[in-house]
C-alpha cells in the first residue's frame, strides 16, 4: 500500500500514529523555548525499568501495526537504560525513533549504537543558521557547531536524521538560510514547530497570528527545494499547502490570490536570492493528525497528555491501560471528530487542519477552543474556490505534490 494511502485509513480512532515517550526529564541544555523545562537530574517519579518496559507491552496491545514510538525528554541518552529500552521496543516490532539532545553524550559511541540497535530515525534541534543564534535559544556555547557535525556523522552512518526547528522571534528571519544549510548538509527532512508560550517558552518569543501565516506560505515554498517540509502546532499551514498547490496545478500564481503578508514577502525574496530557481515538486506534509488524534504523548512519570505541548492530563499508565485512555478519553473523541468551538469548530478545514489544540488549551484553557494563532475566517477562500473550479475534499485527498509522512519528535 501507498505510504500517504496508509496513513489516510489509518485507523485514528483505534490507535495514535506517533507515541511519544519522556522517558526523562533530564537534559544538560537550557534551551529557552523549552516544552520539558529540562533539568540536569531525574526527577523523583521517573518511571522504573520494570515500569517502562511493561509500558512497551501495554503500547503493543495497540495491535500492528504498531504505532511508531518516540524516545524523547529531555535527554533520552541521560537516561541510563536507554538501549535496553530501545532493544525492548525494537523486539515487540515497534518502529522507533529517538531524539537526542546534542551533549557531550551524543557522540561516536552513540551514534554506533543508534545504527547497532535498528534505531529508525534521529531527530535533532537546529535553531538558527548561525552558531551565536542557536547557540543563544540552545544556552551552551559552541552548540551549533556540534549539532552540524553529528548531523554530518549520523547521515554518514545511513541514519534516517530529520531536523527540527522551533519558530520564534529570535529566529524567523533566519529561515531561508537554514533552508539552504540543510540542502549543504544533505538532510532531507525538516519539521518545523510553532511556538506554544508553555514551559519556557515566553510570549515575547511568539508571533503574530498574520507572521505565522505567512511563515506557512513561506514553507510550502521551502518545500520545493528537495525538502520534506511538515510542522508541529502549525496545523494551518496544510490549509496553506492545499490551496497553494491546487492554484499552481490550475496554472494560477498564488500569491497573486492569497497576497501573503510583509514577513512572507521577504523570507521568500531570501530564498530565492540564496537558493535560486525552485528545484522539486513541492513536499509539503498534510498528514492530518493532531494533538490527540493520531499523537500522544506519555511524561516521564507516567501521566499522559494529547501531546507534549498539551498540559491537559488524561490519566497515568501506572493505574490504567494506555490503549484504554486514548480509545475512552471523551475529550480525545471529540479532539478526533473535530468537534471544535469558536472558528475551528465552523472551519471548511477543520479535519484537515483542526487548529492547534495544545494553543488553545494553553491560550484560552480550552482543549476545544479555537487557535489563536490561526488568522483565517471560515469561508474565506470561499471565492477562491468557486472561481477556480475547486473540489477540496478531492484535493485533500489525492492532490499530487502532497506527501503522507510522519514526524519523530515533539521538542
Amino acid at each position: 500500500m501507498e505510504k500517504g494511502a496508509m496513513h489516510r485509513e489509518w485507523p485514528f480512532d483505534l490507535k495514535p500514529l506517533l507515541v511519544f515517550w519522556e522517558t526523562t526529564k533530564a537534559c544538560k541544555l537550557s534551551c529557552k523555548h523549552c516544552r520539558a523545562s529540562a533539568i540536569t537530574e531525574p526527577l523523583p517519579g521517573e518511571l522504573s525499568h520494570e515500569e517502562a518496559l511493561k509500558l512497551i507491552d501495554d503500547l503493543a496491545g495497540f495491535g500492528r501495526p504498531l504505532p511508531i514510538l518516540v524516545f524523547t525528554g529531555g535527554d533520552p541518552l541521560m537516561r541510563k537504560d536507554i538501549w535496553e529500552l530501545i532493544s525492548y521496543a525494537k523486539g515487540k516490532g515497534f518502529r522507533v525513533a529517538l531524539a537526542p539532545a546534542v551533549s557531550p553524550l551524543l557522540n561516536e559511541s552513540t551514534i554506533r549504537k543508534m545504527v547497532e540497535y535498528g534505531v529508525d530515525g534521529i531527530s535533532i534541534s537546529l535553531d538558527g543558521a548561525h552558531p551565536e543564534t542557536h547557540d543563544s535559544i540552545r544556552g551552551i556555547k559552541g552548540v551549533f557547531n556540534k549539532t552540524i557535525s553529528v548531523v554530518k556523522r549520523m547521515i554518514e552512518e545511513g541514519l534516517r536524521v530529520q531536523i527540527n526547528t522551533a519558530v520564534m522571534r529570535d529566529n524567523v528571519m533566519e529561515l531561508p538560510e537554514i533552508v539552504k544549510l540543510l540542502h549543504e548538509i544533505n538532510v532531507k527532512t525538516w519539521e518545523v514547530f510553532y511556538l506554544i508560550p508553555v514551559g519556557r517558552a515566553s510570549k515575547s518569543l511568539d508571533l503574530t497570528p498574520q507572521e505565522w501565516e505567512d511563515v506557512s506560505h513561506f514553507l510550502y515554498e521551502a518545500s520545493k527545494y528537495g525538502l520534506l517540509v511538515r510542522t508541529t502546532e502549525g496545523p494551518m499551514f496544510r490549509r496553506i499547502a492545499l490551496i497553494r498547490r491546487v492554484l499552481e496545478l490550475k496554472g494560477v500564481n498564488p500569491d497573486e490570490v492569497l497576497k501573503p503578508g510583509p514577513l512572507y514577502r521577504q523570507l521568500v525574496r531570501k530564498l530565492r536570492e540564496i537558493m535560486g530557481a525552485p528545484f522539486s515538486e513541492p513536499l509539503a506534509s498534510t498528514t492530518g493528525t493532531r494533538d490527540g488524534k493520531g499523537i500522544l504523548f506519555i511524561s516521564y512519570d507516567g501521566t499522559v497528555y494529547p501531546s507534549g505541548f498539551m498540559e491537559y492530563p488524561l490519566g497515568n499508565v501506572r493505574t490504567r491501560s494506555i490503549v484504554e485512555i486514548y480509545r475512552e478519553n471523551s475529550v480525545l473523541k471529540m479532539i478526533r471528530s473535530a468537534q471544535f468551538k469558536g472558528r475551528c469548530g465552523i472551519c471548511e478545514f477543520r479535519d484537515l487542519c483542526g487548529g492547534s489544540r495544545a494553543r488553545a488549551y494553553t491560550v484560552l484553557g480550552d482543549p476545544l477552543g479555537e487557535d489563536p494563532a490561526c488568522p483565517y475566517e471560515p469561508g474565506g477562500f470561499t471565492g477562491i474556490i468557486k472561481a477556480y473550479g475547486i473540489d477540496l475534499a478531492s484535493a485533500s485527498k489525492n492532490i499530487k505534490g502532497l506527501s503522507y509522512v510522519l514526524p519523530l519528535k515533539e521538542e
